[in-house]
């Protein structure tokens, strides 16, 4: 509503549920005309709702009375590790996971724990959601622990024995004989359209990496019912984008980052990755579809009814990093139903919903040719003018840390030993590339929010570079070297020396983990890094031995470990791999480039226009010394609400939640964790109570004290 107009309340409410009735479940709709004492308002999906809004009709919370948000209560998972969930909240209950993957059920009015389900099964990937399925008297809650799928009984939290295989089904099945193996993992919810959930995966970035076949599950029996071939086999429209046969060989191309739902009219929205490897596409000449897309589907049939692919050929791990959005525009003077997708690279698409068609233009722009051998790039990359980007796209002289002259003077020597020039520029052998906004975005995991009564989109962004470069794969003596060349070294670097925090050196790794322990983290994985099951018996002991020490291990008599390296991956070793991820950092730690390192968007979608942009997060130490509205990396995301307000934790080193104006982008309201919320928030009613709550850990700042807790915020 306006704010600013004298309405009557009652008529207010009712406004505020007609406004939001188009695009939120018709219950909710209804709820929120009604007065709020004693009143329940659940948060029931990933997201808040299938459309993915992350929006919320309660006012309770609103611009006058945010300044007396205090702690309601805080649950601690006795655990130390990240926690990324956005917990969903169904009448009186809460469900979360615990960073090992433990499910709890809490009452969401008191954070009291109801129930814990153990399966057994233990990761540290992060596990991100819920979903949720009901026909008004049966109740599913399903729950994801690494690559098991578990429908629980919402009240208990006991496996439903009718499901699959006595409660769960195992998702590394159903993906064609013809699938690499390799690591699966649900770290994304699934999307229940009718009796149907329907999932995508995570898989490895380099090979071997599974199938990132989109699939689709019997809600009551867990039996397939429809898969889409993400990397198109023989006769599928697609197909001639990939080499022949290349379904046989190539992996990902997955959804991990969930999908929208038009209920009405049936249509799900799937965003996917990139193909492996990750940065060397030599054995993968072609656009590639799916990979890189935005997929319309049938949900009933998994038929495709449009695509649109953001990257073509990607060798810049470009995917799109979170679900797409839905919301209804105002596109030449006429209400249009819409998609809207960000991406890593700064981008927002908008497409009509039904047909897709861009309603913003896109155009094909021509970008340089690979110079490293049998690397194939496409001439042209998609890229919109409108809107503009919300992250910076490219990095100049002028635009290096100012911070401390010898800050400068650092960045100016490194920056000339770069090749720069915007996106998609090609990596290159023995020479780092710029890449901007860096390989975690711009946009990711953390989604963007809506504003349905306005069509604004809120969308938090990174703002700072990194670099990748190739080198060529020569021979070598032993097996750990190339084990760890192939599983390792894109992320803890080729001398072992990584990227902290976010990637951790393997050099120390004695001083703190036993050999058994470091096989556990490569088996199951641990945060963004995943599993490696694959890898067994003496080809793990010299990856280990490798990485632990920098030396192979001695063979057994008679024994070839290449052989064994050779027939667990399947392929010939490529003949080049990357180099590692690396920040642009300077000397002291902070970003080699100018602030804002964060920020904080609102686009109105009707004109493709900025309504406000500000810097989001800080540094305490700098602020300390003067050094404020710095920004910083964020990761979790928004949501939004008609009592005014956009909530975001996200920010790494500052611990904050924050509740902004959503008209302006005036800070309202904020309060310093204990650890940092990288993760969604999510805000509820239970008595006619309104909360926010959000998940927190310090897993990225590992110099800070570490823990894991879901903290809730009411009014007095």
């Amino acid at each position: 509503m306006l704010r600013g107009l004298r309405i009557p309340r009652r008529k207010q409410l009712l406004t505020a549920a007609l406004t939001v009735a188009a695009v939120l479940p018709l219950h909710y709709a209804l709820r929120a005309a009604q007065p709020s004492a004693g009143r329940t308002v659940d948060w029931p999906v990933y997201g808040g709702g299938k459309a993915g809004q992350r929006y919320s009709p309660l006012t309770q919370i609103n611009r006058t009375s945010v300044a007396q948000l205090r702690p309601a209560w805080t649950w601690d998972t006795g655990e130390t590790a990240g926690l990324e969930t956005h917990p969903l909240i169904v009448g009186r209950t809460l469900f979360a996971y615990t960073p090992s993957q433990k499910v709890v059920a809490l009452d969401a009015a008191t954070g009291k724990e109801l129930w814990h389900f153990d399966s057994g099964i233990h990761s540290g990937q992060p596990d991100r959601g819920f979903a949720y399925w009901t026909d008004g008297t049966h109740r599913v809650l399903f729950a994801n622990t690494l690559y098991a799928l578990w429908a629980l009984d919402p009240s208990t939290g006991k496996p439903i024995e009718g499901f699959g295989d006595h409660g769960s089904i195992d998702l590394r099945k159903d993906l064609g004989d013809e699938s690499p193996s390799g690591i699966v993992a649900l770290t994304t919810p699934g999307t229940v359209y009718k009796d149907l959930i329907v999932l995508g995966l995570r898989t490895a970035e380099a090979e071997p990496a599974v199938h990132g076949d989109i699939r689709a599950y019997d809600v009551h029996t867990g039996k397939l019912r429809w898969s889409f071939h993400t990397i198109p086999h023989p006769g599928e429209p697609g197909y001639e984008t990939w080499p022949e046969g290349a379904w046989k060989y190539t992996g990902g191309a997955n959804n991990w980052a969930g999908s929208a739902l038009d209920e009405r009219r049936g249509i799900l929205y799937v965003p996917t990755g990139s193909a492996v490897t990750d940065f060397y596409g030599a054995d993968r000449a072609g656009k590639n579809l799916y990979a890189n897309s935005l997929l319309a589907l049938d949900a009933a049939t998994g038929k495709l009814l449009w695509h649109f692919q953001a990257v073509h050929h990607d060798i810049w791990d470009r995917d799109f990093p979170a679900p797409p959005v839905l919301l209804t525009v105002r596109h030449n003077g006429k209400p249009v139903d819409a998609v809207a997708q960000t991406t890593k690279h700064g981008q927002v698409f908008v497409f009509d919903r039904v047909t897709g068609q861009p309603l913003f233009p896109i155009d094909e722009k021509p970008f340089p040719a690979s110079t490293v051998p049998g690397e194939w790039t496409n001439p042209t990359q998609p890229m919109t003018t409108t809107p503009t980007p919300y992250a910076r796209q490219r990095l100049t002289a002028d635009m290096l840390t100012t911070r401390t002259p010898e800050a400068h003077r650092w960045a100016q020597e490194q920056f000339a030993t770069f090749t720069s020039g915007g996106q998609f520029i090609p990596l290159s052998v023995g020479k780092q590339t710029l890449i901007m906004p860096g390989f975690d975005g711009g946009a990711e995991w953390g989604g963007d929010a809506v504003d349905p009564a306005t069509a604004t989109l809120y969308i938090n962004s990174n703002d700072i570079a990194w670099t990748g470069g190739l080198e060529e794969v020569k021979a070598g003596m032993g097996a750990g070297a190339p084990a760890y060349r192939n599983t390792c070294a894109s992320c803890h670097g080729a001398a072992r020396k990584g990227q902290p925090p976010a990637f951790p050196a393997r050099i120390a790794a004695t001083d703190h983990l036993s050999e058994a322990q470091m096989a556990d983290v490569v088996h199951n994985g641990r945060g963004r890094m995943p599993g490696f099951p694959n890898l067994t018996g003496d080809m793990l002991h010299a990856l280990l031995t490798y990485a632990r020490t920098g030396s192979e291990p001695t063979p057994a008599p008679g024994h070839s470990d290449k052989q064994e390296l050779a027939s667990a991956n399947g392929e010939t070793p490529q003949r080049y791999r990357f180099t590692g991820y690396r920040r642009f950092l300077d000397p002291d730690g902070y970003p080699a480039v100018q602030p804002p390192w964060g920020t904080l968007n609102a686009i109105d979608l009707n004109t493709g226009q900025y309504r406000w942009k500000i810097p989001l997060g800080e540094y305490p130490e700098l602020v300390a010394k003067g050094m404020k509205d710095t920004g910083s990396e964020n990761y979790g995301g928004p949501v939004v609400t008609a009592g005014g307000l956009l909530f975001i934790g996200a920010t790494n080193y500052d611990r904050k939640l924050r509740a902004f104006d959503k008209s302006t982008g005036k800070l309202l309201w904020q309060y310093t964790m204990e650890f940092a919320g990288n993760a969604t928030p999510a805000t509820y009613m239970v008595d006619g109570k309104q909360y926010v709550v959000i998940a927190v850990s310090n897993a990225r700042n590992p110099k800070a004290p570490q823990g894991a807790k879901y903290i809730a915020f009411a009014l007095p």
